[in-house]
């Protein structure tokens, strides 16, 4: 797969987490995801959608030209019908953003959120002392982020907190500027959570970004 973030910024991004979990007293893992969830629904949407505009169309077309083309055989009104479906569902595969189009917001928010919870349990976030580690999780197709701390940062990191994270990244995100979604991440963590948790562990989640083309 290919690297969406360089190994410049790599290297960059890893000294910023280990500097935010000194002064946090937590353990930070950053995540970019290329999509969540592969979306079979996709491509029938738009053939749906291409089917039933070339149908309206041709339906308009052919009552105002009757007087003219009295005799139009059905089966190119059919064929006309399917074309622009099928071209719709291929449209939706070749480009991402088209097919965006037709996912919800809710669809997405699920999806990624629920792509982060299985990443952190798959990676064993969970295994740090006290409970501290947290996940910084970037989607790049639904543009979503996801921040999931552990319950050992429940008494201070609270929902509002959460949500005001994801409005400091999620504008970085949408132009693509993944260092920068990052670096408004660690920034809104610093403040939400200075002075540092008294005896904070050692580190022990790498530091490292986990990047991965998803499903």
């Amino acid at each position: 797969m290919k690297q969406t973030v360089s190994d410049q910024e790599r290297s960059r991004l890893d000294e910023r987490v280990a500097e935010t979990e000194r002064r946090t007293g937590t353990q930070i893992v950053l995540s970019v995801i290329q999509r969540s969830d592969s979306y079979a629904e996709l491509p029938w949407k738009a053939f749906a959608l291409g089917a039933s505009a070339a149908g309206l169309i041709l339906l308009l077309l052919y009552w105002r030209l009757y007087d003219w083309y009295p005799d139009v055989p059905a089966r190119i009104m059919v064929v006309g019908i399917l074309s622009c479906g099928a071209l719709l569902a291929l449209m939706s595969v070749a480009f991402p953003r088209f097919a965006k189009c037709f996912l919800s917001d809710y669809r997405a928010e699920a999806e990624v959120r629920q792509y982060a919870k299985s990443l952190f349990l798959d990676r064993e976030l969970f295994a740090t002392q006290k409970r501290r580690g947290i996940l910084l999780l970037l989607s790049l197709f639904e543009r979503r982020v996801v921040i999931l701390p552990d319950r050992g940062l429940d008494e201070r990191f609270r929902e509002e907190d959460v949500e005001k994270m994801i409005a400091a990244m999620t504008p970085f995100l949408k132009r693509k500027q993944i260092g920068h979604a990052f670096d408004a991440g660690l920034d809104c963590l610093t403040r939400i959570l200075t002075p540092p948790i008294p005896e904070a562990s050692n580190d022990e989640l790498p530091n490292e970004i986990i990047e991965e083309k998803g499903i």
